[in-house]
This record gives C-alpha cells, sequence and structure tokens, in this order.
C-alpha cells in the first residue's frame, strides 16, 4: 500500500465545501522537434484522435491509473497545446506532481508519442503547468503547496464536447470490432502453458532480452523501485534492501541507470525464469500498462 506524506493526508480532509477533494490544473505542452507540432496535430482531424490517446495515456501512467483523472478540455495555447485536467483525489494528483517533477511525465509523454506517431527521432517536448494565476514549475520543490493552488483552482466548466466524442473513440478502439464475443471465446478457451494473457489478449511467454530491458529502462521513470518490489515479491535477489542499495549505488548515473540494473539484476539472479509474463504481471499490478503494452509491441499470438 502507498503511503503519502502526513500533510497530504491531512489535505484530504480539508477541502473548499466540504466534499471530496478536487482540483484543477492545466498542463501546457509544446514539441522542441522542428518536424512535430503537437498544437498542429491536434488540430488535424486525423492527427486529433492519437495526440489525444497520447495525452491520456500520459496521465494514466503519472496519475496512477484511469478514473484518478479527467481531462475537461484540450485547446489552442499557441504555441503550446493546453491540456485543462481535474483531479479527482489528492493521493492522484500527489503522484502526478511527483512524477511532473521528476521528469516522468516528459519520459512518458515522450514514449507514447514516439510509438503512436511512429517517429523516427527521438521526441523532446517543453512543459508548463499552472492552477489558476500560479506557475507551478516555480514551486514545484514544495508540492503541498502546488496541491493547494490545483484544490483552490476549480473547475469552471464540464468536460468539452469534444472530449466526450474523444473518450467514446478511446474505449471503441479499447473494446475493437466484436469485443464481446472475443472475450467470451478468450474465456472458454485455456491460455497454452507457453502463453500468458494480458488485458484479454494471449501472449507467447519467452525470456526477457536486452530490448525489453532498454524499453524499460526508457519508460519506467522513478516508478522502477515499486516495480522492483512488485517483481522482489518472487525474486530473493530483489528482496531486503536490495532496491535501496541499488539507488544509492547508482543515484548519480541516473533513473535510466537505476532501471537498467534493476531488471538486468533480475534476469542474472533468475536465469531462464526471467519472463516476459513476470514483468508484464508486476507492470500491471503498478498500474503501468500502457509501459507493459509499448514492451508488448509486436502482435499477440492469435
Amino acid at each position: 500500500m502507498r503511503m503519502f506524506p502526513f500533510s497530504v493526508q491531512r489535505m484530504a480532509d480539508k477541502t473548499v465545501d466540504g466534499g471530496q477533494w478536487t482540483g484543477c490544473a492545466v498542463m501546457f505542452l509544446q514539441s522542441l522537434c522542428p518536424g512535430v507540432n503537437l498544437l498542429s496535430l491536434y488540430k488535424d482531424p486525423q492527427g486529433k484522435f492519437i495526440i489525444f490517446k497520447v495525452i491520456k495515456l500520459t496521465l494514466t501512467d503519472s496519475a496512477g491509473g484511469l478514473g484518478t483523472f479527467e481531462i475537461l478540455k484540450v485547446h489552442d495555447a499557441d504555441p503550446f497545446l493546453g491540456v485543462e485536467v481535474k483531479f479527482v483525489n489528492v493521493a492522484a494528483c500527489h503522484q502526478f506532481l511527483e512524477s511532473y517533477s521528476s521528469g516522468a511525465v516528459r519520459q512518458y509523454l515522450c514514449q507514447h508519442a514516439c510509438r503512436l506517431l511512429a517517429l523516427s527521432q527521438e521526441l523532446t517536448v517543453e512543459t508548463q503547468l499552472k492552477a489558476g494565476t500560479h506557475t507551478l514549475d516555480r514551486c514545484l520543490d514544495k508540492l503541498d503547496l502546488c496541491l493547494q493552488h490545483i484544490h483552490l483552482s476549480q473547475p469552471e466548466r464540464l468536460r468539452d464536447e469534444e472530449i466526450d466524442e474523444l473518450e467514446q473513440q478511446l474505449q471503441s478502439q479499447a473494446r475493437g470490432p466484436a469485443s464481446q464475443s472475443v472475450t467470451i471465446m478468450q474465456e472458454e478457451s485455456p491460455v497454452p502453458s507457453n502463453c500468458f494473457k494480458f488485458q484479454n489478449r494471449v501472449f507467447e511467454d519467452r525470456m526477457l532480452t536486452a530490448a525489453d530491458v532498454q524499453s524499460f529502462s526508457n519508460g519506467v521513470g522513478r516508478q522502477w523501485k515499486h516495480v522492483g518490489r512488485a517483481l522482489g515479491k518472487n525474486c530473493r535477489a530483489l528482496k531486503g534492501p536490495a532496491i535501496d542499495n541499488l539507488a544509492y549505488e547508482y543515484e548519480r548515473e541516473g533513473l535510466y541507470e537505476q532501471a537498467y540494473q534493476l531488471l538486468s539484476r533480475f534476469i542474472q539472479a533468475e536465469g531462464r525464469a526471467a519472463k516476459l509474463s513476470r514483468l508484464v504481471k508486476a507492470l500491471e499490478d503498478c498500474k503501468l500498462t500502457s509501459l507493459a503494452e509499448n514492451i508488448l509491441d509486436p502482435q499477440p499470438r492469435e
């Protein structure tokens, strides 16, 4: 169970109107790559849904899963693309702020954009975060203050009709054609012993590869410790102080190297038992399903 600072726990009890904690922030996004203009892509009928999906996946990763936030509006803030977000609980908002301050939000955004837009180059983005008249980038070292600004900036509108349509389109895509009958067939069919199931799809299991380690290290950000503890439930090499020792030993090298060393140690300790299914299960437990999807990018077993 994730623990939050005492001040955050207290804040959950202190709301503007005595009801459920909510708050609103606007995240501004701009690509620094000459060939990729997020605002222009969103204005394009074909690009709009892809950019919306990139934003939705990024927020899902950084705020701890679906149901923790609501996108109210995406608007033109030339040269930025503005995303108005409503957070529905203080813990999710705190996790988002941690992800934003660590740079993980930018990592998630770049990862999803590169995959969904099929970019040949690495994407670099500039971000700004505001709540009302406050620019939160200036006080990210004081997350409690940021939470207060976001809570006091209550949403002034309901969700935009355009966002409703995009959400429905996203849900339809997730279900897929004839999803109900396919799901029933999958439930009736046993999963082969050399396969595993993820989001109602069956994948062939295999040993983790160098490409898997790289994808994981690029995308996991500050969540690598949580994934490590999930893996450590069934891996003796990652139990006890092992993860904290890795964090200390590779602190200067940064998050990528810490994540890389974590998964490398798992593979070294588990040998042939270091399977893809175990990593995917750990990511799923940590609500990092979009990262799991990225690692499972090859087509699933039919």
